[in-house]
């Protein structure tokens, strides 16, 4: 990077795209399929990996084999496995498969809580104290996620102080960390900077999650915003997968192998395997059917460097021996 830009050494990354990439694809993907996905995904560095989520499977189908999914992996010491759950009865299926995190989210904008959740927020916060309570004697650690929490499709942009306000009422209910999720990609870079700041200067010592999508074509460049502002840990998807059901317009989330692409080539280190990371990409859309996002299985790394055209050989040799 350029003299004076400031970038951390390391930043962690977690994949979503069995959780949040699969849950709309209009194809069920098998169990088996899932789980081989995962025991590869956990052997390139990646520090976690969103699993599944416990929700009924008439509201998300494709994640209907949630316990089996749990029950199948390989644990591996070093990487978390995340179940997003909704409600108490979610939990109490997550914690019967040992889960390692469980994720609550909870939309800042009214109008999408309803859209999402078919309530209100205050009726999502009763929901998660009650959730807490179940998670207090365990081993299993809970993250926050408050989702639109840079623009809702409904709403529009939504208030800074409501977003730290709603952090602050997260960890007095004793959750362990926080994720703000740009839900809708309505976020750009100089917004990010701002929450960023705003949130590492109230909450110095809360393990802070963004969590971007790129339907307007800003996620990397928010991903770069957020990492310059001292943002540490992101969410992606293998292949740009994913995308809110509840929001018009809105496409996949950033793509994990694009971004650790880009933090490596920026200096930034994040523990994991490119190569291996690009290989499992390149079969993701033989498991789902049909092309996916991402960028680099296109072009593959910019260090991939090509034969020179045998046309400038012969020119260079004819120049030569002029």
């Amino acid at each position: 990077m350029a003299k004076g830009c400031c970038l951390p050494a390391h930043v962690s990354i977690h994949d979503v795209v069995v959780r949040d990439g699969f849950q709309s694809e209009p194809h069920f993907i098998s169990t088996d399929a899932k789980i081989a996905l995962i025991d590869r995904l956990s052997t390139t560095g990646l520090s976690k990996i969103e699993i599944t989520s416990f929700v009924s499977a008439k509201a998300v189908p494709n994640l209907r084999d949630a316990t089996e999914v749990c029950r199948g992996v390989i644990r591996r010491p070093n990487v978390r496995f995340v179940a997003l759950v909704p409600n108490v009865l979610g939990c109490e299926r997550a914690l019967a498969c040992d889960i390692d995190e469980i994720n609550l989210v909870m939309s800042l904008s009214e109008s999408h809580n309803m859209a999402n959740m078919r309530m209100s927020t205050t009726q999502s916060l009763k929901q998660f104290a009650d959730v807490m309570a179940l998670t207090k004697s365990t081993r299993t650690q809970v993250n926050g996620t408050i989702a639109t929490a840079f623009g809702c499709p409904f709403e529009g942009v939504q208030d800074q102080e409501r977003v730290l306000a709603t952090v602050q009422a997260y960890l007095d209910l004793g959750m362990n960390s926080i994720t703000l999720a740009d839900t809708t990609g309505m976020a750009n870079p100089q917004q990010v900077c701002r929450m960023a700041y705003a949130f590492l200067a109230r909450f110095p010592q809360v393990p802070l999650t963004m969590h971007f999508h790129n339907t307007r074509g800003m996620g990397l460049a928010n991903v770069l915003a957020a990492v310059a502002s001292g943002v540490k840990s992101f969410d992606a998807s293998l292949g740009g997968l994913g995308g809110c059901p509840y929001a018009p317009g809105a496409t996949g989330n950033i793509c994990t192998e694009d971004t650790v692409h880009m933090l490596h080539a920026c200096g930034v280190a994040t523990g994991i395997d490119l190569d291996l990371l690009l290989g499992i990409a390149r079969d993701l859309s033989t498991i789902v059917g049909h092309e996916v996002p991402g960028q680099l299985v296109r072009s593959g790394k910019s260090t991939d460097l090509h034969p020179c055209p045998a046309s400038v050989i012969s020119l260079r040799a004819a120049q030569a021996t002029v």
